[in-house]
């Protein structure tokens, strides 16, 4: 039942709703709440002036409402539209979650000394969705009171302590000694003693004990919602139109002539029916959040288990090289703890993320569960269709990829002992698998200009300037894309591998470091070592993807451009360590992106014999 407690608590003041009212948006706020968060316009502004100039606006016509101008949203943390830019001079004051709250109007000059203020209409801004809601000439009173959420919160408190405690003090409240039966508050010693004294009109209020209180409070008739428009009418229809219930009276009058009317009981029990489907498809959702959470805390658990693996492994190999390694031993072993922290960083963010998620949904299920049993037609039908939109959206947020874990627990990490001494400064990591890796900026020219995470790249120079890779690979098929996010047709960027010490401040491929393909908006070049070899027809535009296919089981390297494969294996009989690496000037901008499966025309030539 906790997680239930936010759907029960007002956006403006965070307390429980106290005479919670129903906005035409379908949300809720405290009635005390709504009338200090109302705005004053001037009426030549408000809707309804300009109904009378001739233009028709409704009230709630949101649309219309939200091409108003903003006034202070970035002040006040909401959007107070409508309208009323140059209204209230008075100064106002902030909720604590960001609501503009102002305070009650000075009081109006002498006749004598100014004009009579111009007549002024109220404005409500909803701190949830920042609708703008003007009020007609029954103020708050034209919104329905919420009676089902009242009889809701009612209970959720009774179940939930056992000691009750006073209702007015502002800190920390104390324990209640009585409560008032006609004023149905619980009090402390000392509030009841200043806020209910016994002499004046107080003196002939009951007061009981507070277990009595409850009691009576569990046991006094529910009241009957009756109609905004005539309070002295029942509920009895409910037009489809509107989607509210209404009374005979207003039926009468007209209002809903041309609209489908239905009786109330059967739309109370259609839409209950709603819910309740609509809850069996949130609750298998909220079944799997929480496997899918035991998944992810085991994998928390196996990933402990891998790096503590994985560093003994680690350990011991460079234990077994010459004293020259040893400087190298403690960088490597630097990258494994920080991939240990990168993925139970990335878990742990979905843990959270997910627990957030599933707190959220078994809240509103809870809320859910509890108006079913509601027993109040028409306040049921008030809020049925906001309930059941939410419901439904919350399901499609538990949408497929949302229960799918975001890292592997396997470390693909490969020590690869096999250079000689004078190489150990290349020594590195290798990946079996399918690898994530992003730009590495401590190797790349000083003109490079990284962004997104290191996987976005430019330059600021227009002479070629080479950025490598993170992860170099001796083993294994590797296949890696690059998206053009700028090109002006003039630059020729060049895309392929390289060996770390590749110069850094040519295009890839004028040495025999790099092995690459150069393309320009019609053709593409292979090159290494400054020699061009089979061009083919193909360029880029903005927007193309370049994909770079590292074969090491057959040392080939292979190019395709969205997704057609650029002329026959571009390089052959490759062998050693090799970097994704990429030359470009300040025209181009490129962005990397791996992890990625081989392409099928690739996959389907592996296939064959």
């Amino acid at each position: 039942m906790e997680e239930m407690e936010e759907e029960l608590k007002c956006p403006v003041c965070g307390s429980f709703y106290r005479e919670p009212i129903i906005l035409p948006c379908s949300h809720n706020l405290c009635q005390a709440c709504a009338r200090n968060i109302l705005v004053q316009t001037p009426e030549s502004e408000s809707p309804q002036s300009r109904r009378a100039s001739g233009s028709a606006v409704s009230d709630y016509d949101y649309l219309d409402l939200d091409k108003m101008s903003l006034y202070s949203e970035a002040d006040s943390g909401y959007g107070s539209y409508g309208g009323f830019a140059s209204a209230p001079t008075t100064p106002c004051q902030k909720s604590p979650n960001g609501v503009r709250v102002f305070p009650p109007a000075a009081p109006p000059p002498p006749a004598a000394l100014a004009p009579p203020p111009p007549p002024r209409n109220a404005c409500l801004t909803c701190p949830q969705c920042h609708r703008s809601l003007v009020l007609d000439e029954r103020g708050l009173r034209g919104f329905p009171r919420n009676r089902l959420l009242e009889g809701v919160i009612d209970r959720y408190q009774q179940g939930r302590a056992a000691a009750l405690r006073c209702q007015l003090c502002e800190k920390a409240p104390k324990e209640a000694a009585v409560m008032c039966e006609q004023c149905d508050v619980f009090y402390c010693d000392p509030c009841r003693l200043r806020c209910h004294p016994p002499r004046g009109p107080l003196a002939k209020h009951r007061l009981v004990p507070p277990a009595q209180g409850r009691v009576s409070r569990r046991l006094s008739p529910r009241k009957i919602s009756t109609c905004t428009d005539h309070e002295l009418e029942n509920h009895s229809m409910y037009c489809v139109q509107c989607k509210s219930p209404v009374c005979y009276q207003c039926l009468e009058e007209g209002k809903h002539s041309s609209h489908e009317v239905k009786a109330l009981g059967a739309m109370w029990k259609l839409h209950k029916s709603q819910l309740s489907q609509a809850l069996n498809g949130l609750s298998d959702r909220a079944k799997e959040a929480k496997e899918f959470l035991v998944q992810l805390r085991n994998m928390v658990q196996q990933i402990q288990e891998n790096s503590v693996e994985f560093e003994a492994c680690l350990v011991a190999q460079c234990d077994a090289l010459i004293d020259a390694l040893n400087r190298r031993k403690a960088q490597l072993l630097s990258r494994v703890n920080k991939e240990h922290e990168h993925k139970l960083k990335v878990v742990r963010d979905q843990i959270s993320h997910c627990t957030v998620k599933l707190r959220q949904t078994t809240g509103l299920m809870e809320y859910c569960l509890e108006v079913i049993k509601e027993n109040d037609p028409s306040g049921f039908l008030q809020i049925s269709d906001a309930l059941i939109r939410r419901v439904h959206l919350t399901e499609d947020q538990w949408g497929k990829g949302t229960l799918t874990p975001r890292m592997t627990t396997d470390f693909d990490l490969n020590l690869d002992n096999a250079p000689l001494l004078q190489s150990i400064h290349q020594l590195d990591f290798v990946q079996m698998k399918v690898a994530w890796f992003s730009f590495d900026p401590a190797s790349a020219h000083a003109d490079i200009i990284f962004s997104n995470d290191n996987l976005t790249v430019t330059c600021n120079s227009y002479d070629d300037r080479v950025v490598l890779g993170k992860t170099g690979f001796s083993k294994g098929l590797h296949y890696w894309e690059l998206s053009i996010d700028r090109y002006d047709n003039h630059p020729d960027p060049a895309f392929g591998v390289a060996r770390i010490d590749v110069l850094k401040d040519a295009m890839l491929g004028k040495d025999d470091k790099a092995w690459a393909m150069y393309v320009d908006n019609n053709r593409s070049w292979f090159m290494h070592n400054n020699s061009h070899t089979n061009r083919t027809e193909g360029g880029i535009t903005k927007g193309a993807t370049v994909g770079v296919l590292l074969d090491l089981t057959r040392r080939t390297l292979t190019f395709s451009i969205n997704e057609d494969q650029q002329g026959p294996v571009a390089f052959e009989n490759l062998e050693g360590l090799f970097f994704p690496a990429v030359s470009l000037n300040r025209n181009v901008q490129v962005t990397l992106h791996t992890g990625l499966p081989v392409p099928e025309f690739y996959a389907s030539r592996s296939a064959m014999p």
